[in-house]
């Protein structure tokens, strides 16, 4: 653990696991709340009908479940997603403990994949098969039996070396995306733009927008620094890869403080830790954890299965590798994909692009007879999409709020390419709980409304300090799916179609 020695990983591995393991439950978590609403027997989109699709595409089930390999194939009612929810949530928080050992980690690993596989749009974001790959890798850092936080049993260098790989494909991706994706990135303006639009805004979202725009042009290249040059730094001696990894988790924290992106960044430090040997640990962690680590490396004893499994992983992943680096050199590199069902060697990137103006779509019912402006609209308040103006962002992640970050997608394109709103809308005439469990409430206090539409507004941060007290300014715009109700044939034939209804 010296300078004078070979680099060791004791505290590197208990750190690693415990975040890992916090963004497990947190990701549970989620699922726990939300998974049923979304694609329950009775959700937006139902994993039965989704499954039922995939079947047929593919001629059969077991094809099926070779092309989206998922626990759920096997048992998918709403007591089946919850289950898996909720096992993953106890693991998670075991591991969060302190306690872990590879058939726990390959359990964690399974369950996340299941719900992936089955979450559909919803469950399309890129840290989804970030933390599979995250979670994959770390099976092999742990003991086949021993679950406790110093076991004796080191942490093989291959591990490490495939975290320090992950982490220079998440930076390096998302650099060259942004590079290659948008003007903005290049002449260093994306921050003008970025945190007024980005999908839900925190706090203190509003003070970073309002910056002076040389600050935020030195943000962009705090970004370059971070994401096009650190990672080529991270296989470097001690020295170098110590820096570099402070330089991609101090990125990481500045997004985290800045806005809500889920538990994307917290998920992005975990394989950077892999930067870190114990001589950096032992001098930012209690001494009581030096101690123990010093005592497990007394009595260690490398375990040749263990070293083993791990270089033929090693191997896997370099050969799972090519497609995905191949991907980042391409001028036609794409974000956030996966080659091979298993999600276990993926390419990611974010925000190739940057929105200059926000736009948020809004739920609205009346109770009253008529349907022009002169109603009675009540908003359905999202839990963090920006509705009233008066209304501080608040602070959601690394929770994600998956209904908020598909609207947010859907206020730049129609309804049409959202056909899920309209089940939502259903679903509100109906006053259904499970729906209204995704808002912030209900506005109509336990009463279904007569009509619903909505409505598209562009919004933009108020200055702070004006005499409103406003955090928002916006813009009605129009109409982005018209006034409904549950008689409306349009609606009904529409709904059977995609067979939400009968």
């Amino acid at each position: 653990m010296t300078q004078n020695t070979a680099p060791t990983y004791w505290l590197t591995r208990f750190v690693l696991l415990r975040l890992l393991g916090a963004v497990y439950a947190v990701a549970f978590l989620v699922a726990v709340n939300q998974l049923v609403p979304l694609i329950g027997s009775h959700g937006l989109l139902p994993v039965g009908d989704f499954f039922d699709l995939i079947s047929a595409s593919y001629g059969s089930v077991s094809a099926g479940f070779f092309k989206l390999p998922s626990l759920f194939w096997f048992w998918h009612t709403d007591t089946a997603l919850l289950t898996v929810s909720w096992l993953g949530l106890i693991l998670s928080l075991i591991v969060m403990a302190g306690y872990a050992n590879a058939p726990l980690m390959a359990v964690l690993w399974a369950l996340y994949l299941s719900i992936v596989h089955a979450g559909q749009e919803w469950y399309g974001y890129g840290w989804e098969i970030q933390l599979t790959e995250t979670g994959f890798l770390a099976i092999f850092m742990c003991p086949l039996i021993d679950m406790r936080p110093f076991p004796k049993r080191p942490m093989p260098l291959a591990i490490i070396i495939l975290f320090r790989w992950l982490t220079w494909r998440i930076m390096v991706g998302a650099g060259m995306i942004k590079f290659r994706g948008d003007k903005v990135w290049r002449n260093a303006t994306a921050l003008y733009y970025y945190f007024e639009t980005q999908p839900i805004p925190g706090p203190l979202t509003r003070w970073f927008h309002f910056l002076p725009r040389l600050m935020l042009k030195m943000g962009v290249w705090f970004n370059w620094l971070a994401e096009l040059v650190a990672p080529f730094f991270v296989f470097w001696p001690r020295v170098g890869r110590h820096i570099a990894g402070v330089i991609i988790i101090a990125l990481q924290v500045f997004i985290i403080v800045s806005g809500n992106l889920s538990f994307l960044n917290w998920l992005t430090i975990v394989p950077a830790l892999a930067c870190f040997d114990d001589g950096f640990w032992t001098k930012i962690l209690p001494k009581k954890l030096t101690v123990k680590a010093r005592a497990a490396e007394e009595q260690a004893e490398e375990s040749k299965p263990m070293v083993v499994t791990a270089w033929v992983i090693t191997g896997i992943v370099g050969i799972l590798s090519l497609q995905p680096l191949y991907n980042i050199l391409s001028p036609n590199q794409a974000m956030n994909r996966s080659f091979e069902p298993f999600e276990l060697v993926n390419t990611y990137g974010a925000f190739g692009s940057v929105g200059q103006e926000r736009y948020n779509v809004i739920f609205e019912g009346t109770m009253d007879d008529t349907t022009g402006n002169k109603a009675n609209w009540k908003p359905y308040l999202y839990k963090g999409l920006p509705v009233e103006l008066d209304k501080r962002p608040p602070q959601v992640a690394p929770y994600q709020l998956r209904l908020d970050w598909q609207m947010w997608f859907a206020g730049m394109g129609t309804a049409e390419q959202y056909p899920w709103t309209y089940n939502l809308v259903w679903k509100l005439l109906h006053h259904d709980a499970l729906a209204l469990s995704l808002f912030a409430g209900d506005p109509f206090n336990g009463k279904a409304p007569r009509y619903i539409r909505a409505s598209i507004y562009k919004y933009k941060f108020a200055k702070p300090g004006n005499p409103q007290h406003l955090y928002w300014n916006r813009e009605l715009l129009g109409l982005w799916m018209p006034v409904l109700s549950v008689n409306d044939v349009r609606l009904t034939k529409f709904l059977r179609y995609e067979g939400w209804i009968k």
